[in-house]
């Protein structure tokens, strides 16, 4: 018997089968957390302020910001690259900058218990949107049961959906893993202040639309953990 190679089209169709909507573009984004030893908290935060414009030469910084509930002792930033072949040129770069591993690098490494990377992308119905002032951020991490975008990306985005579309919350970007864990979600929302997400809170959760959006999308869900950060001085989202 004789398989006729498979068109374009049907390797279309069996990418959106098996992992939900593409992206149609290389741009991705680098997202890092490190834990910080107690002691050394403000010494790395006083050292990164005073030096970061070092690294930025390198490539675009989306946003850095401190942790406060649910992430004492931890920083995380967003790196946007092009591509995977960006961000080898940019990292062989970074590695071979004097300044940056004499006056940095060399100095916060025994400052760290741990790092994390993770690459991913933008979910394809999500972009960037900065706020137009300073306020905090929420970053709710999702994990998501196995099978990708094609199994919950749909309820997830009508959960999403519901919140934005009711005029509740900012939304800065939603961004699916593709190395780290996988079927991880992060959703990062802004607030004006923590009240400000309090009260929001309260009063999304007596809508209606939005807790039956929730209740199905949670069918999907293994596991959720929220952070608030607070943005450094020097990040470009505030």
């Amino acid at each position: 018997y004789y398989a006729p190679p498979p068109t374009q089209s049907t390797m279309r169709l069996r990418a959106s089968i098996s992992t939900g909507p593409q992206q149609q573009h290389g741009t991705y984004y680098e997202i890092r957390s490190y834990c910080i030893k107690p002691e050394h908290n403000t010494t790395f935060l006083k050292l990164l302020n005073e030096k970061i414009h070092l690294r930025t030469a390198h490539s675009e910084l989306v946003g850095f910001w401190t942790g406060d509930y649910g992430a004492f002792n931890q920083v995380f930033h967003i790196w946007k690259y092009d591509s995977y072949g960006h961000r080898t040129r940019v990292r062989a770069a970074v590695a071979t900058d004097p300044q940056w591993q004499e006056q940095f690098i060399s100095k916060v490494l025994p400052m760290l218990v741990s790092q994390e990377v993770e690459a991913a992308y933008l979910v394809p119905w999500s972009e960037i949107q900065k706020p137009a002032k300073k306020g905090v951020y929420e970053l709710v991490t999702f994990q998501m049961k196995p099978g990708g975008p094609a199994v919950w990306g749909k309820a997830f985005q009508v959960a999403i959906s519901a919140r934005t579309g009711a005029g509740y919350s900012h939304l800065v970007g939603v961004f699916h893993s593709e190395f780290g864990l996988l079927n991880r979600v992060h959703v990062l929302w802004w607030y004006e202040s923590p009240d400000q997400r309090a009260a929001i809170r309260h009063t999304a959760h007596q809508d209606a639309r939005v807790v039956a959006a929730v209740r199905e999308s949670v069918s999907y869900l293994e596991s959720q953990s929220n952070k608030l950060l607070l943005p450094t001085p020097f990040s470009p989202l505030q």
